[in-house]
């Protein structure tokens, strides 16, 4: 802390003064170990100690991390979202605190009970709305409430943002949030009496070269059935306890077993001019540049994965895989 240092000056001053009696070590000394006095409000108890603080901080780091790659890709523009506090304050001071209008998303968590609210700047939305409609991402639009069709756009942000908050919390407690109403005024959004504890999660959020927040507010009352849980212990044992257990390992190998891929077969390809191609007709033939003999490539994805020969089983047509196409052929014949 640079006001803390003291200069050269006041140094000689300081030792000048305890030369001559006006200052007494001892009454320094004394007033050091005086206790400390911290005012404490009991009309707002602290309802979150600091290591819940904590870990509600990680969870939604991993949130931010998950919503940013999100926005990035639905976007395909520069997108950065992170946790900027996390803080408890009284229900009323967080509805003053936010703007008129707004766009909020009131949550409800089954099983938990109650409700949380998920809050965006219309700045944000604004800029959300530009790039879905073809738009640079700028915010050009004075602060008003959404129409019906700029509402449809963000409740389906509204809707990955929601996933992704219950992946985020999944090592802690498992809820399925679902959104029940939409407001723009903070005062028609009463979840809870207005003297009760809430925490709040604001996240920073850059959309090009728009700025704006991004709010989550839980109620105390929701969180109190899992509060022992909302420990930094706790949550990193789940955490490594979830990565080891051998149920996910088989769970994802069944996921990729049923994902469709597409398999192609290149018959064979020719190079003709543009004029050429122009000058086709019914009738017209195209000479490949394979012969009946020669193996085929079998592209899986987009990857040259195989070599094959075109036959028939049964009633269909059908390939035989002759071989793994090593890095470096070149050639289709075998």
């Amino acid at each position: 802390m640079a006001d803390d240092v003291l200069s050269q000056s006041e140094i000689d001053k300081l030792l000048a003064a305890f030369a001559t009696g006006d200052v007494n070590a001892d009454e320094i000394k004394a007033e050091g170990e005086q206790k400390k006095v911290k005012t404490y409000d009991f009309k707002r108890p602290d309802k979150f100690s600091k290591d819940q603080i904590r870990t509600l901080n990680m969870l939604h780091d991993n949130f931010a991390r998950l919503f940013n790659t999100y926005l990035s890709t639905y976007l395909r523009a520069l997108v950065s979202v992170e946790v900027a506090s996390v803080e408890q304050l009284t229900y009323q001071e967080f509805v003053q605190s936010i703007s008129n209008p707004s766009v909020i998303g009131i949550l409800a968590v089954p099983p938990l009970k109650g409700n949380i609210i998920m809050e965006f700047d219309t700045g944000i939305c604004f800029a959300i709305i530009d790039r879905v409609f073809g738009g640079q991402g700028e915010n050009t639009v004075k602060s008003r409430v959404l129409t019906e069709i700029e509402e449809a756009v963000i409740r389906r942000v509204f809707d990955k943002a929601m996933s992704h908050l219950r992946e985020a919390w999944a090592n802690v407690a498992q809820f399925t949030p679902k959104i029940e109403a939409m407001e723009s005024n903070p005062q028609f959004a009463q979840i809870v009496p207005p003297s009760d504890m809430v925490v709040i999660i604001t996240l920073q959020m850059r959309i090009g070269p728009v700025e704006g927040l991004m709010n989550i507010c839980i109620p105390y009352l929701v969180l109190e059935p899992i509060m022992s849980k909302l420990t930094t212990t706790f949550w990193v044992a789940a955490s490594v306890t979830k990565e080891e257990h051998p149920e996910h390992e088989e769970f994802i190998r069944r996921k990729i077993n049923r994902t469709s891929v597409p398999v192609i077969v290149q018959m064979g390809s020719f190079d003709i001019t543009v004029q050429e191609f122009l000058s086709l007709s019914y009738g017209d033939v195209l000479q490949m540049d394979t012969k009946v003999d020669d193996e085929l490539k079998c592209i899986i994805g987009n990857i040259e994965k195989f070599y094959c020969r075109p036959g028939t089983a049964g009633k269909k047509k059908a390939v035989q895989i002759t071989r793994v196409i090593s890095e470096g052929d070149e050639g289709t014949n075998g």
